[in-house]
């Protein structure tokens, strides 16, 4: 190899090596900020608080699950809502599904659900959301034991709750209900963040849009899911909902 071409190269290695290692900085970051609970700086617009009115083309709100709750005024207060969901009966054949959807749920809620006496025929939901498997595992157990499931007014239903309110047989969505869906974290590896995780990703999007059908739900409805980051989430309008098959015309 000639003199002129190691000089004509050594740039090109150079700025590659460069961009390799603004790679593995960003990686980095990333990875420390998914174990840390932090997050890289945005450079997009902000979106309003969740507690701001959504209207027609303004429907992203900033997400703090621990934190944040919708404007609308519930009927009675959930004060701090449980790590996990939590079965309890509200009247007769109605129980209430509230909390925070942590791994192993489906499981524990499947039991308790087969156990219930009297027989639950409606689920009344509130839940920020969590994870996503054990959000469709037991919205097939939902589903298999024909129950419906409600939304409150002033109540809220987030991130994977939506795939609970999916499975009723009977849907029923207050109009002052708020349902709001947004991007989701698939990889089971906790130490890197999912966003390198490409295959879990494609993989668990295939099964959520899966379980939709199955459920008699619109797939479409992932665009908004999908174009709406973790930390922010698209409350859907309630014509949206028919749309999507949440709900039928009164008509």
């Amino acid at each position: 190899m000639t003199t002129a071409t190691q000089k004509q190269r050594n740039p090109i290695a150079r700025t590659l090596m460069g961009v390799l290692i603004f790679q593995l900085g960003i990686g980095a970051l990333l990875i420390v900020g998914d174990m840390q609970g932090l997050r890289l700086p945005s450079f997009g617009p902000d979106a309003p608080r969740l507690t701001e009115p959504v209207r027609p083309g303004d429907q992203r709100r900033t997400f703090h699950p621990d934190r944040d709750r919708p404007v609308t005024q519930p009927a009675r207060d959930p004060g701090e809502l449980p790590n996990r969901l939590v079965l309890t009966q509200s009247s007769d054949t109605t129980y209430r599904l509230e909390g925070e959807i942590s791994a192993g749920d489906a499981d524990r809620l499947a039991d308790l659900i087969a156990q219930a006496d009297p027989a639950a025929k409606t689920l009344i939901l509130q839940s920020p959301g969590g994870s996503v498997h054990d959000a469709l595992a037991l919205g097939r157990v939902i589903r298999r034991e024909g129950i419906g499931t409600q939304m409150l007014a002033g109540e809220f239903c987030y991130s994977a709750c939506p795939y609970l309110l999916a499975a009723g047989t009977i849907r029923t969505i207050d109009e002052a209900a708020s349902v709001g869906v947004h991007q989701h974290y698939f990889g089971q590896n906790t130490f890197l963040p999912a966003v390198f995780a490409v295959e879990d990703i494609q993989r668990g999007q295939a099964e959520v849009m899966t379980y939709l059908n199955e459920m008699g739900i619109d797939p479409l409805v992932m665009q908004h899911a999908l174009s709406t980051p973790p930390d922010q989430i698209y409350v859907l309008l309630p014509e949206e909902l028919e749309t999507y098959g949440f709900t039928q015309s009164s008509e």
